[in-house]
This record gives structure tokens, C-alpha cells and sequence, in this order.
């Protein structure tokens, strides 16, 4: 029998509905979306509060009409603004008189590392291992049955703040909605996008978004390392604004019809509200255009560098949202800007396949695989611990 979820994502400019099935051939398949444009959030909060219940709403009736499914209860994708990523390094010493890990050892370094969280504030959704090592060999996901003296494990847990959760409990409950759990959405991205190989090596996904962006480094089935950077393709436009002395709409057309890398001589029309059209040469669009786009780089290589993750030549960097990666030639211009190759997700779905869908998608194939897990018994490794349904209510 096929099962059916529901999941909503929050960016910094749009709340996306997705309704999926599962499928014999994907994990699941999409069967509904719904997307509503609002003001998003800035540094934990949201920018607009009274205006987030419209978005939700309206989200999730387009993605109930697409479907032809009621949509009773619903899984919540927590924007990485408001998750905090912790990893602790746990050792433990192998016991017997032929000592080799079992089950019972990896469910210590669990506990050992619960331990080493208690003192974080905020609610703790995932928890997943980045690797394991037994003595000084190779890293490894499936340690049960090497033999050796010391397992040594590296253990990554996702924290969230508890005004998200209690704000959004409650305002799914004024529409009759169930919460069935809480995800971090840039941990399904991260899991989607990144191919197994290159997270067994370390890789990094950089998503920017509208109003800000996110760069995540990826090991194993774990997020290592999450950082939020208040500047986004929204940056762009306003530059564009008072640059060029445009209204934000048309403003928005020249960034989506810039391109980088082309010659002298090109031209780029937007039309305004009222159908004027106006035309801007490619070289006055740069002089204002690129040199925010540098800052966006100068930011992702200062925080990669900041980051503690040993990143070699071995380790790929991806590129995905709303921001850069949606202009012509943006994803090479950054890659130049950074002086490090950076590549393209392969699409994921055949209909949401656009780089702005790409946290949502990430979501609900996160939930999927946690149902799965569910069915499996959970999970030895528990890498999705989203436990939290009815947690906040009153």
C-alpha cells in the first residue's frame, strides 16, 4: 500500500507545499505542490508575522487542489535561519577478551554524545554520524563487527530554536493541522543533492536564496558544518534599484536577464508596470550588478575558510536556490570568483526541477526516508530523529 505526506518548507521568500506518494521507483513521487509568495524572515524572526498564516494557507490549498488529497496533517521543514549545527567527537573503549563493536557499542556513543549536547539550548531534531573508526582505520558507516581496542565516532546533531516550533505548532492548529514532525530542511537538501561519493569525501552545498544564503558541509549521513549569511539574489535587485534608479520589478527582470561572461554592446530590456519598456546596456548593468555578486563570493570563501572542515581537492562544491544559480552564467562566475569548480544538483524531480525548489524537494525526501526507517525499526544509526509531533501543544 503506498503511503501519502505531506511537507512545507519555508524560504526567505516563498512557502512551498508538496504532497508525494511513495513509489516503487524514487523514493516518492510529487503529487501536489502549492507555492505562496511572503516577506520570509530575517536573523530568527519573522519579518512579516501577521501575513505568515495567509502564505501557509494559501500554499497548502494549491497543493490540496493539485493533489486531490485532504491534507490533515503535515510534516515541518525548519529553515536552517533558525538551526544551529553541533558535532562532538566521541571515543569509546572496546570491551572483551576479543573485542569488536556490536550494536550495544554504537548505541553508547549515542548516549555519549547526548551527553555532550545537554547543555545546548534549544530542541534537538536530528542526530546522525558523520563517520566511525575503530583503532586508526578507515572511516566507515557500518563499524559493526570490526575488530579493535577504540571506536571513535564523529556525531553531528541538528538544534532548534523552540520560537519556530511553538509558532508554528500553534499556527497549524488554528487551520486543523496536525504537525507530525519537525525536519531541517538544508539537511534533506544537503542528503538529496550531495551524490553518496562526494559526502563520503566531505563536499559543500551552497544554497542563496532570496534573502540570504546558506553554506553546508556535508560528511558521511551529517551536516558537520551550517552557516546562515544575510545576503541573497534580494541584494542583487536592490543594488539594481538604486543603481539604475528602477522600480523593484523592473529591477528584477534586468538581474534575471543579465549575463555573465557576455561582450560589449549587449543590451537588456525590462518593461514596467504600466508596459514602458526600457532598455540598459550590458556594461552599466555590471557596474552595478557584479561587484555585489564578488561579496557574495568574498563571504562564501571567508566563511569555508572559517569553517574548521578540512576540505582537499577530493571535495566538490554544489550549487543550488533562488539567487546566483538562476542567472545566465552565474554559477561559472562564482566558481572564477572562488577559484574552486562549482557544479550543478542533478534534478531530482521531472516537474520541480528548478533550483529554487530544491530545499522543498530535500524535505519531503527526508520525511519519506524517516517513514521508512519507521518501518524498518527505526533505524540503527538514527539519522532523522524527528519525534517532536504534538510536543508543543497546549
Amino acid at each position: 500500500m503506498k503511503s501519502m505526506a505531506a511537507a512545507i518548507d519555508f524560504g526567505t521568500s516563498k512557502v512551498v507545499t508538496l504532497v508525494a506518494e511513495s513509489s516503487g521507483y524514487h523514493r516518492c513521487d510529487i503529487i501536489g505542490a502549492g507555492v505562496a509568495s511572503y516577506d520570509g524572515f530575517t536573523e530568527g524572526y519573522w519579518n512579516v508575522p501577521e501575513l505568515v498564516d495567509e502564505a501557509i494557507g494559501k500554499s497548502i490549498r494549491q497543493a490540496e487542489a493539485q493533489s486531490h488529497r485532504r491534507i490533515r496533517e503535515i510534516h515541518v521543514g525548519v529553515p536552517g535561519e533558525f538551526c544551529r549545527v553541533y558535532v562532538t567527537e566521541i571515543q569509546l573503549q572496546l570491551q572483551g577478551l576479543d573485542p569488536h563493536v556490536t550494536p550495544a557499542d554504537i548505541e553508547r556513543v549515542f548516549q555519549m554524545a547526548d551527553q555532550e549536547i545537554q547543555p545546548v539550548r534549544g530542541v534537538m531534531i536530528h542526530r546522525s554520524p558523520a563517520w566511525f573508526m575503530v583503532d586508526e582505520g578507515k572511516k566507515t558507516m557500518e563499524p559493526v563487527g570490526l575488530k579493535g581496542g577504540v571506536l571513535r565516532a564523529l556525531v553531528s546533531f541538528v538544534v532548534t530554536d523552540e520560537f519556530f516550533l511553538k509558532d508554528i505548532t500553534r499556527r497549524m492548529e488554528k487551520m486543523n493541522l496536525d504537525v507530525a514532525g519537525f525536519f531541517s530542511s538544508p539537511m534533506g537538501e544537503a542528503l538529496l543533492f550531495l551524490p553518496q561519493e562526494d559526502r563520503d569525501r566531505t563536499s559543500v552545498l551552497i544554497d542563496i536564496g532570496y534573502l540570504s544564503m546558506e553554506v553546508m558541509a556535508v560528511e558521511g549521513d551529517a551536516l558537520v558544518f551550517h552557516k546562515v549569511i544575510p545576503m541573497g539574489g534580494a541584494h542583487i535587485t536592490v543594488d539594481l534599484t538604486y543603481g539604475l534608479e528602477l522600480p523593484m520589478t523592473m529591477a528584477e527582470q534586468v538581474k534575471r536577464g543579465y549575463s555573465f561572461g557576455q561582450g560589449a554592446g549587449e543590451v537588456i530590456e525590462a518593461v514596467s508596470d504600466t508596459g514602458r519598456a526600457q532598455s540598459f546596456a550590458r556594461e552599466d548593468v555590471a557596474r552595478v550588478l557584479e561587484p555585489r555578486v564578488d561579496e557574495i563570493a568574498e563571504a562564501i570563501r571567508d566563511t569555508l575558510d572559517q569553517s574548521g572542515v578540512r576540505l582537499g581537492g577530493w571535495s566538490n562544491i554544489y550549487l543550488t536556490g533562488g539567487g546566483v544559480a538562476m542567472m545566465r552564467g552565474g554559477r561559472e562566475y562564482l566558481s572564477r570568483q572562488l577559484e574552486k569548480p562549482i557544479r550543478q544538483p542533478a534534478p531530482k524531480a521531472a516537474k520541480l526541477n528548478s533550483p529554487i525548489y530544491s530545499s522543498a524537494l530535500g524535505l519531503i525526501d527526508l520525511v519519506f526516508e524517516t517513514i521508512e526507517q519507521q518501518e524498518e525499526s527505526g533505524g540503527l544509526f538514527d539519522r532523522a530523529r524527528s519525534s517532536l509531533k504534538g510536543f508543543f501543544k497546549r
